[in-house]
């Protein structure tokens, strides 16, 4: 089985599973399926608004898919979320990756 369908399959039984939900937002983004994997960050984040890595992730994936306004947006909410949390790595890798859309 591969690694979507496993993660499927658990957040099938457990859809507030956001480990396992980041996971299949991150197998979707490796595998090229940019929808699939915004929407799960995008699920991701409306069930767990503190999950600060998926905000990064999200950016990462829109930034590949060169929709670069949506990343920094999805960035900036980022850097809210980790300072909530008081991330300072997620907010200071956060800010360099803005800063670096920004140029």
């Amino acid at each position: 089985m591969d690694r979507i369908a496993m993660l499927s399959q658990i957040l099938a039984a457990n859809p507030d599973d956001s480990f396992a939900r980041y996971g299949l937002a991150q197998e979707y983004s490796n595998a090229g399926q940019i929808d699939h994997a915004l929407q799960e960050f995008k699920t991701l984040i409306e069930k767990n608004p503190d999950y600060t890595p998926a905000y990064f992730m999200a950016a990462q994936t829109l930034a590949k898919a060169d929709r670069i306004d949506e990343a920094k947006r999805m960035l900036v909410d980022g850097i809210s979320s980790a300072r909530r949390t008081s991330n300072t790595h997620a907010q200071s890798e956060m800010t360099a990756m803005l800063e670096e859309l920004t140029q």
